[in-house]
């Protein structure tokens, strides 16, 4: 049996609005909350339909709802995280701070399944994704610390790992994920921390006054 994709992309969206609304204190805040995401969600997903595959069979949409339940859960899980962490930094300036950008190759291909990795990318604190380099089918990500960027992009690859089955892509979470690379190459330099920085810029201030 099959069905139209966006219809399957609306649930989606309504199911994640879900989470991002936060947990529902009754079964009334649940449903309304839950129709309220089919009503933006349905509509967006028919007007970017032409994104997705024209149909998908409801058995391959069944196998795909745990693992649209394991990305929820994990990529919540991150953005917790990176919430936490971005406050302390926040809280201690002095801590060590590198901003990196770093390229991630992708083995994703679909419109819709880069899209999703982007957008997770960016909706977490800490990392946004600048650019998408169709050539090499890969994300330009900037990250407010870089010093350690196989670190920054695991939970990138688990997202990945459970978008190749949501979207039904050709490759499997079994193959081998592409190298990143970090701009410029010659990272990581010496973290600074904040005093450091404005002890740099009052030396240069001096040099130029003298």
């Amino acid at each position: 049996m099959k069905t139209h994709r966006w219809v399957v992309a609306g649930l989606l969206f309504a199911t994640i609005w879900l989470f991002v609304n936060g947990p529902a204190l009754s079964l009334q805040s649940f449903v309304t909350t839950y129709l309220i995401g089919l009503v933006v969600g349905l509509p967006l997903a028919f007007v970017f339909r032409r994104l997705y595959k024209e149909t998908i069979t409801i058995e391959r949409s069944l196998t795909a709802i745990p693992y649209i339940v394991l990305y929820v859960f994990v990529f919540s899980k991150e953005v917790l995280r990176a919430n936490i962490d971005v406050a302390y930094r926040v809280l201690m300036p002095g801590l060590p701070l590198e901003p990196q950008v770093i390229l991630v190759p992708l083995r994703v291909e679909s419109d819709l399944g880069v899209t999703t990795i982007a957008n997770s990318i960016t909706i977490t604190p800490g990392t946004i994704t600048l650019d998408h380099d169709p050539d090499r089918n890969a994300l330009y990500v900037h990250a407010i610390d870089g010093r350690h960027p196989q670190e920054l992009v695991e939970p990138i690859r688990q997202w990945e790992d459970y978008a190749l089955v949501i979207f039904d892509e050709e490759r499997t979470p079994d193959d081998p994920a592409p190298e990143i690379t970090v701009h410029p190459p010659d990272h990581p330099p010496e973290p600074k921390t904040l005093g450091e920085g404005n002890q740099q810029h009052s030396d240069s201030q001096e040099e130029i006054d003298g």
